[in-house]
């Protein structure tokens, strides 16, 4: 019997463990005569291409990974496949919790695993290899003629097997790859399906070390965790970071990133004075802070110490070493306009290398959803289920904040206009959240060129021949390899010419061979200025000043 596991990623850098776990798992405790393969692909691919990628395989059975972004495409693939006599088994945490549903509205469904994939998805090979084609087994749920046989998300106390084998780390080919040294959470929080598993499951310290030294050499450049809360055993932590500071430029290259979310405000002295340590561009962190309203997190069931959280993260950002990344959710219960707005601000004040503003989404299999009487919130039916409007948050704040959102992604998320945002906050002092809010609706939500998108900002914050423009002019000078500016910032000046004469007659500032040269005037500063393309520092060209 062939088997074909497919994954589909929401872009190609991201890897997938999933379908990695279930092939390593059946290729060594399945009976022999089952063929095994995995097909990667995204959501972005043409779905008739990859639909005779697939059908080319001639599979019996076709297993797909199901999540919020590939729902959709995993529907009307699996309803075209289903036609050509294959099989079609789900999983993942889209269907672990309204199988029922699906098999119910689906009839190109065969098989849905619920819960943990790896003992089922096995059971379930050598069952059908067998001959049983209606099988008893802990979280299976599939349909017998007009019988809905449905059965518990499966949970179990076992460590998975590793899935670091040739075949996965040959697929990787340089994506961002994932790592699991844990599974499930010791919280609960209202809106996360993590906490739903049977406790905390830790995997051995020596395999989450092999593991670690395997994909640091393995070619890709960003290694995330997938563990909730990481830091939830603080020792265990602790001594992994260790691990991976000590071996850096040793058993790990240097150029090696490694990712984790964390509980801010479990990180204690000896963290810090480890974490210090740490060479800058190893470690990142992603702290999820979701509100500052203490009765929101409170109604989420959702412990945090916000004061000891507010330090940390401060602490952290101070350092300077680790790339901090926080996130605050919009459409929490009990949360308003006017709260939100001042959590966001206190957030942004904490100067984080990423503040990410995310829309609150209702899971299935998330109390958020299943306790409607407790939290009466509405929200789209279509993936991925984001609220719509809530008794303390209307539709139209809602869109609000979607300006918000806009503005914070491409102004101050991209990391292209640091200089701008630094004039913009710190300097002039500018309330963050209105100033962004404004900022998003000025500009909309349609995508459009960064040349456009720069000018939209030019005349949204002022267009003179001063501060800003210059700020602008440093941003997008040292980013965009370019000999020109963008026409909003082109001013025609007979010094120009003047200064690139300047800079070709001293041996010193004389333009490369081959090298590509932007040249300007900085009316701010009064004076000309270069930036050549030809190395970068921290990711930026560098800009050269020159007063005549």
């Amino acid at each position: 019997m062939k088997t074909l596991i497919v994954s589909l990623a929401s872009q190609y850098i991201h890897s997938s463990l999933a379908p990695w776990y279930l092939f390593y798992s059946a290729k060594k405790h399945c009976i022999r005569d089952i063929s095994l393969k995995v097909l990667e692909g995204t959501v972005n691919e043409d779905l008739e291409y990859l639909y005779k990628k697939i059908e080319s395989e001639k599979a019996d059975l076709i297993a797909f990974s199901c999540y919020i972004w590939n729902i959709k495409y995993v529907k009307r693939l699996s309803e075209k496949l289903h036609k050509t006599g294959a099989k079609i088994l789900l999983g993942g945490p889209e269907v672990s919790y309204n199988a029922k549903e699906f098999l119910r509205d689906y009839s190109f469904v065969d098989y849905i695993i619920s819960g943990e994939g790896e003992q089922p998805f096995i059971e379930l090979l050598n069952a059908l290899c067998r001959g049983e084609y209606s099988p008893k087994i802990s979280g299976l749920c599939y349909r017998e003629k007009e019988k809905l046989h449905l059965s518990p998300p499966h949970t179990t106390k076992s460590i998975p097997i590793s899935p670091y084998g040739e075949e996965y780390l040959n697929a990787l080919n340089g994506r961002i790859a994932y790592i699991e040294s844990s599974r499930g959470c010791p919280f609960s929080c209202a809106f996360c399906l993590s906490g739903r598993l049977d406790g905390v499951r830790f995997f051995p310290l020596d395999r989450a070390k092999q593991d670690i030294l395997t994909l640091a050499v393995s070619g890709s450049r960003i290694i995330k965790f997938v563990d909730r809360t990481f830091n939830a055993n603080r020792e265990r932590a602790f001594e992994i970071w260790q691990f991976i500071i000590e071996n850096h430029g040793k058993k790990i290259p240097k150029d090696v990133c490694f990712h984790f979310e964390i509980g801010g405000d479990l990180l204690r002295e000896e963290d810090f004075s480890l974490l210090k340590k740490s060479p800058k561009g190893l470690i990142q962190f992603e702290i999820g802070i979701q509100s500052f309203s203490e009765k929101t997190l409170a109604a989420i069931n959702r412990k945090t110490n916000i004061s000891l959280l507010n330090t940390n993260i401060k602490r952290l950002c101070d350092m300077g070493n680790i790339h901090i990344h926080i996130d605050l959710i919009a459409g929490l219960p009990l949360e308003d306009y006017s709260t939100f707005r001042e959590g966001f601000n206190k957030a942004f004040s904490l100067n984080a290398d990423m503040l990410q503003l995310g829309f609150l989404k209702l899971l299935h299999g998330a109390d958020m959803r299943e306790k409607r009487e407790e939290y009466p919130l509405e929200f789209c039916a279509e993936p991925p289920y984001e609220v719509s409007y809530t008794p303390w948050l209307s539709g139209e704040k809602i869109a609000l904040l979607k300006n918000t959102e806009n503005a914070l992604d491409r102004f101050v998320g991209s990391g292209r206009f640091k200089a701008t945002n630094r004039l913009i906050f710190k300097l002039k002092k500018l309330n963050p959240f209105d100033t962004l809010t404004e900022l998003g609706a000025f500009t909309g939500s349609d995508s459009c060129s960064l040349n456009d998108y720069v000018a939209k900002v030019f005349s949204f914050f002022g267009a003179d021949r001063g501060e800003l423009r210059d700020a602008l002019i440093t941003d997008i000078a040292t980013s965009v390899k370019s000999a020109t500016l963008p026409k909003c910032l082109l001013v025609p000046d007979p010094r120009l010419r003047e200064l690139k004469k300047a800079l070709e007659e001293n041996p010193e500032t004389r333009r490369k061979k081959g090298v590509m040269r932007n040249v300007f005037w900085l009316y701010g500063e009064n004076c000309g200025a270069y930036v050549d393309y030809d190395k970068r520092i921290d990711g930026k060209y560098i800009i050269h000043k020159v007063f005549l």
